[in-house]
């Protein structure tokens, strides 16, 4: 396997645009490759994760291509939700350490604000499980169930997690604002964070990512430079929640963090700082956690206690993060590139307490179904990266969950897995709703709907019903449940005290 350097890095402001997709992405293009000082690449790699349903339109490779009067070059547009930028990479770099091509432009781009927050919400579900849009979820919806799973596995008071969420918002804002692409470039204050409108709870609006138009470009060459890609990883995991075995972390983000690790040949604790995955603020600590800088349970702690600020023990989002600089979804893999790179070329306006040598980029697509870890260092004066990693046996990564029960099967009765009261819906429901996901008595899980949002806690009983495909859930009062107990009981009672089959009077007389 050859090494793999990154030459040129480019990107535009990110934020409203008044130009097209193509245009974006042209720019962020012209401005690696005048900072490689490269004009002869080899291929393109293009991220982008739904411009058909964005712009109206398709064929983007091409499309780029041509506006780069690159016409004749390979071109391929890679897709895997909000991770493809990274998926595009990842492509790139497989394709120079084989030895195929030596020089690579690798871009990723989004346009969305031109579209309302109702149709780009529609078609960012479109990345979900089909039952559980069929109730009502959306991406804050399900990012909002986890948060709650993470806070009640982890012991968590509600005032606490909060309190951490807000850390991490204000963190990112803090350092956005030094960041000349960030679509947000003012500092958050608490009183405006706690001011702001619930979208699912816990999740208020500033714990979510703009909608944003943008796009990065890097470029990956075999020829020495001062940057070198030392570690790649992907994992993927179930699209549904109720197929997962965590509802409190991401096996896919640890799968592609190990494969990293074990090609880099570091552990976490060498890493110096980090580009974590915050579509939304829940999802920067679970990442801190998955990827092995802090325990399970802990990365809140961490960010309240100011630990992945940049005189922090692990300085995470120092570029402002997803969350201030924007989240043009096919760019954000790109642009966490370009980030690290500007850290550790020194280019960045926010400074470490001492000289980053070696960053780390996770990206995470759709609900954290395909990620994908990135390990990038100062290539140095030493002999050059060998890169000679095996892939570790499948079956030691990753171990398929047992088969669970078709949805068409679930009970009757069960019990708040997790849950959300959701404030800003789809089209086609009426705020505020609530869902959960319900384990019904035989373990199996569904999403459903409630009928009213008081009383929803996790392991409240609930009755569950369907109707026309979907799951409505109704949580059981104080006065059903002795109702449903003494029914119980002195059902109990009778089988107890009536006469065996063939016994009473007649055969007594007989």
């Amino acid at each position: 396997m050859l090494p793999v350097y990154i030459a040129g890095i480019g990107m535009s402001q990110f934020g409203k645009s008044s130009n097209t997709l193509v245009e974006i992405m042209e720019g962020a293009a012209a401005r690696a490759l005048a900072g490689a000082k490269i004009q002869d690449v080899e291929a393109i790699y293009i991220a982008v994760m739904n411009p058909e349903e964005f712009t109206g339109d398709a064929n983007l490779a091409s499309h780029v291509v041509e506006a780069l009067g690159l016409t004749g070059i390979p071109a391929l547009r890679v897709e895997t939700a909000s991770s493809a930028g990274a998926a595009a990479l990842h492509a790139a770099f497989h394709s120079i350490a084989s030895g195929y091509y030596r020089q690579v432009l690798v871009i990723g781009g989004e346009k969305m604000t031109h579209l309302s927050t109702s149709a780009t919400t529609r078609i960012l579900a479109e990345v979900i499980d089909g039952q559980e849009r069929l109730c009502g979820a959306t991406m804050p919806a399900l990012a909002a169930m986890i948060a709650e799973k993470y806070r009640r596995r982890h012991r968590i008071s509600q005032s606490r997690m909060a309190r951490a969420l807000c850390a991490v918002a204000m963190k990112n804002h803090a350092y956005g604002a030094h960041n000349p692409y960030a679509q947000f470039r003012q500092t958050l204050s608490k009183e405006k964070y706690l001011a702001s409108k619930f979208i699912a709870t816990p999740l208020r609006l500033y714990d979510c990512a703009p909608i944003t138009d943008g796009a990065a470009a890097v470029i990956l060459t075999a020829e020495r430079s001062d940057l070198v890609v030392s570690g790649i990883g992907q994992g993927t995991g179930p699209v549904s929640l109720r197929e997962r075995d965590s509802l409190s972390a991401f096996p896919a983000t640890q799968i592609a963090a190990r494969k990293a690790y074990e090609m880099a040949g570091i552990a976490p604790q060498e890493i110096d700082c980090a580009e974590v995955h915050d579509a939304f603020t829940p999802f920067e600590i679970i990442g801190t956690e998955d990827l092995g800088f802090f325990a399970p349970g802990k990365g809140s702690h961490a960010a309240l206690a100011g630990q992945t600020a940049a005189d922090g023990i692990l300085p995470v989002n120092l570029s402002g993060g997803l969350k201030s600089r924007g989240h043009p979804v096919g760019a954000s893999g790109v642009a966490q590139i370009v980030e690290i790179a500007r850290l550790l070329r020194g280019e960045s306006a926010v400074k470490l307490k001492r000289e980053p040598r070696r960053a780390l980029a996770q990206s995470i697509g759709g609900l954290a179904t395909n990620n994908f870890v990135t390990i990038v260092e100062q290539a140095g004066d030493g002999p050059r990266v060998q890169n000679l990693w095996q892939p570790l046996p499948a079956t030691e990564l990753y171990k398929p969950p047992a088969k669970k029960k078709p949805v068409e099967a679930i009970g009757a009765e069960g019990m708040i897995e997790t849950f959300t009261v959701l404030h800003i819906t789809p089209d086609g429901f009426l705020p505020p709703l609530a869902l959960a996901l319900i384990r019904d008595r035989k373990g199996a899980l569904v999403m459903a709907q409630g009928e009213d949002i008081a009383h929803l806690k996790i392991g409240r009983e609930v009755y569950l019903r369907q109707v026309a495909g979907a799951y409505y859930f109704t949580v059981k009062s104080q006065l059903q449940k002795v109702r449903q107990a003494l029914r119980q009981l002195l059902g109990n009672k009778r089988s107890h005290t009536e006469p065996a089959v063939g016994t009473g009077k007649k055969a007594a007389n007989g």
